[in-house]
């Protein structure tokens, strides 16, 4: 059996990784980890902030450098950046673990209260930023995953529901 996060959840930024992780690990009784907390304790700024400031490349450096650690450590739900799974070494690592993308689309993003604020690279054109995102995430986010569920239009409590069906003990 393989040690690490019983289920670890992908997506894009706003897809409700945060929100559906927590309800989920509440579920289960296991602890709830966000990997961008990891990034900011280790590098001292938000995860949106160090893409802008150490751009894109370093930023998934950093990603790579202690996803290994927290895939070793972590033994409850985990949610990724949404950057950190277009990351090959990242790909091959997440392998043994129940992975679920919470898929979203373009409008719905949009309409979700504090996403461009979170997410300073989204400036100036956020709707042309998230359309190229999901362009090209979505099918790095399909590969890696065992699961798709949907998150649009739903509430939280209902996306975690169809989330733990997934989970196998």
């Amino acid at each position: 059996m393989v040690s690490g996060p019983v289920v670890i959840l992908i997506g894009p930024p706003g897809s409700g990784k945060s929100t559906v992780g927590r309800l989920v690990a509440e579920k289960l009784g296991v602890p709830f980890r966000d990997f961008d907390d990891d990034v900011r304790d280790e590098c001292g700024l938000p995860a949106g902030e160090l893409v802008v400031k150490l751009g894109r490349e370093k930023f998934g450096e950093v990603e790579c450098r202690l996803i290994g650690g927290v895939l070793a450590d972590h033994s409850g739900v985990l949610a990724l950046g949404g950057g950190t799974p277009l990351n090959p070494s990242v790909q091959e690592q997440l392998k043994p673990f129940h992975v679920v993308f919470l898929d979203v689309e373009l409008d719905e993003l949009l309409r979700r209260e504090g996403l461009v604020p979170l997410h300073p690279w989204l400036m100036p054109n956020p709707r042309a930023h998230l359309r190229q995102l999901l362009a090209q995430r979505r099918p790095v986010y399909e590969s890696v995953s065992d699961v798709i569920v949907s998150t649009t239009g739903r509430p939280a409590e209902e996306v975690a529901a169809e989330v733990l069906q997934t989970v196998h003990p």
